[in-house]
């Protein structure tokens, strides 16, 4: 003999008796999407799916609170996670990002951080300038900025016709590939570390920014004084042009965010960080695609390429791509402020 249904069972019934179709159709959708056939749905389908999912989350409430049986809870839990994920979450593929941040979020972030890049790039000719004059007072200054693992023998020791070869491109490399490498990984820590000063109200940044200048100005000096700037400033630019800005967006990188600790207006400390981090953090991730550019034009461009004044068109070749690509103009902007 069966018992009379109880008023929680009879309320629990008619509860999903008069929803039941909405969560079927809700559910219907949900597995066409997860199959990937989202492409296939139909404008009202597109439509349809917030309203049923806001109507599924009202269930799910009452459902709650009023204690309704614990496997309707479940199902309706689960039916909504599934539609908040096509509502709310990301539907762009990887492609569509990596789009976007070419051809709008990267260049649009360095445009955001035009005043940080000046003094960046000013600290680091100041740097470069200053280095110079001393060097070309005392070549024993050299010594001071540029390490001797890094002048790897292209020092005021070396003669004349030895720091000429190291110009030309024809010494003896164990691997171009390898050697690339090695450039790209080191030119990546410099910039990922003038970044990371930043954060401590930017002076070791600006310090960092200074010494990379003297060391540039130190080969400089070095090279003027035997007669051979004019090739230097083919061999370093080939690749510096592409190297020394990446340096100098990182460094402003950094500047931004120290700026934002120190100053950080009418906002607490840590969200100016945070946002001045949002625009900061873009620009890093182009950063480490320029030293990759950076690191092959060294490692085999300057290398293959020996002519003087093919570097230098290289060199104004890239210089020209990059300032078109983040100050061109551009049909959006960047929020990350």
């Amino acid at each position: 003999m069966t018992g009379t249904p109880s008023p929680h069972t009879l309320r629990s019934q008619r509860f999903r008796r008069e929803r039941q179709a909405d969560w079927a159709r809700l559910e219907r959708l949900m597995d066409k999407v997860e199959k990937g056939s989202a492409a296939q749905l139909t404008d009202d389908e597109i439509l349809a799916i917030p309203v049923l999912y806001r109507s599924t989350l009202s269930a799910l409430s009452v459902a709650r609170e009023t204690s309704l049986d614990r496997g309707l809870v479940e199902f309706l839990e689960t039916l909504s996670a599934r539609a908040y994920f096509f509502v709310y979450g990301s539907r762009t593929t990887l492609q569509d990002r990596l789009a976007s941040f070419f051809s709008n979020d990267w260049p649009a972030s360095v445009r955001s951080l035009w005043r940080e890049t000046l003094v960046s790039g000013a600290l680091m000719l100041l740097g470069a300038f200053v280095a110079a004059w001393l060097v070309s007072i005392e070549p024993d200054w050299f010594y001071a900025f540029v390490p001797a693992d890094l002048a790897g023998g292209r020092d005021p020791a070396a003669s004349t016709e030895t720091l000429r070869a190291t110009l030309d491109g024809s010494e003896d490399q164990p691997g171009l590939s390898v050697f690339a490498a090695y450039l790209f990984t080191h030119n990546a820590q410099v910039a990922i570390l003038a970044f990371a000063l930043g954060f401590s109200l930017c002076v070791p940044t600006a310090l960092l920014m200074l010494y990379n200048g003297t060391m540039l100005g130190a080969f400089f000096a070095l090279f003027a004084s035997r007669g051979l700037g004019v090739e230097l400033g083919g061999w370093l630019l080939i690749h510096g042009v592409t190297e020394l800005f990446a340096v100098t967006l990182a460094g402003a990188a950094g500047l931004k965010i120290g700026w934002a600790v120190a100053f950080p207006a009418d906002r607490s400390r840590l969200d100016a960080a945070i946002a001045a981090g949002r625009t900061a953090a873009v620009a890093m991730g182009g950063v480490v695609v320029m030293l990759f550019v950076a690191g092959l034009l060294e490692g085999f461009g300057r290398q293959l390429i020996v002519d003087t004044g093919v570097r230098y068109a290289v060199a104004a070749f890239t210089g020209l791509v990059w300032t078109a690509y983040f100050y061109g103009p551009r049909g959006r902007t960047f929020r990350g402020l």
